[in-house]
C-alpha cells in the first residue's frame, strides 16, 4: 500500500508540473498535494510539518501570481477594464483551443477588449502584448515555485 501511495504522490507532482503551464490543470495545487501526501506517508519524520506549511504558503503565493500576473502586465500600460476582461475571456477560451490558443488567446482577448474601449489598433496591440508578457512571467514564476517546492521536499526527504 505504501508503494502505491508513493506512486500516487509522485504522479501528482509530475502532473502538477505540467499544470503550471496548462491552465486546465491545477498545477501548483497538485504539486503541493503530492508533497503533503509524501510527507504524510513518511509520518512527517523526514519532511517536517513546518516545511509542509512553508511549501503551502508558496503554493498560495503561486496561485496569487497566476491571477495577478496578466492583470499586472495590462495595468502597467494603462489597459482598460475591457482589456482585462478580454484577457480573462481569452484565457478561458484558450483552454479549449489547444496549445496555440493557450498561448495567444489571452493576448487576442486583451487586444480586442482594448480596441473596443479605445478604437486604437496600435494601443490595442501594445496592451495585448503587455498582457501576454505578464501572463508569461506569471507562468515562469509558477513553474519556478513548483520546482523549488519539489526540490525542498526532495532535499528534506533525502538528507
Amino acid at each position: 500500500m505504501t508503494v502505491a501511495l508513493w506512486i500516487f504522490a509522485v504522479a501528482m507532482m509530475i502532473v502538477g508540473i505540467a499544470g503550471t503551464v496548462l491552465p486546465a490543470i491545477p498545477g501548483v495545487a497538485l504539486v503541493f498535494a503530492g508533497i503533503l501526501l509524501g510527507a504524510w506517508i513518511d509520518d512527517f519524520t523526514r519532511v517536517p510539518v513546518w516545511l509542509v506549511v512553508v511549501l503551502g504558503v508558496l503554493a498560495v503565493l503561486a496561485w496569487v501570481i497566476d491571477y495577478v500576473a496578466a492583470a499586472a502586465g495590462a495595468k502597467k500600460v494603462g489597459a482598460s477594464r475591457y482589456a482585462i476582461v478580454g484577457a480573462v475571456i481569452g484565457t478561458v477560451l484558450g483552454i479549449f483551443t489547444g496549445l496555440w490558443g493557450l498561448i495567444f488567446m489571452p493576448l487576442a482577448g486583451a487586444a480586442i477588449g482594448e480596441y473596443i474601449a479605445q478604437r486604437d489598433i496600435r494601443r490595442a496591440g501594445t496592451v495585448g502584448v503587455a498582457t501576454w508578457l505578464g501572463l508569461l512571467a506569471g507562468t515562469v514564476a509558477k513553474f519556478a515555485i513548483a520546482l523549488g517546492m519539489i526540490g525542498a521536499f526532495l532535499f528534506a526527504l533525502i538528507f
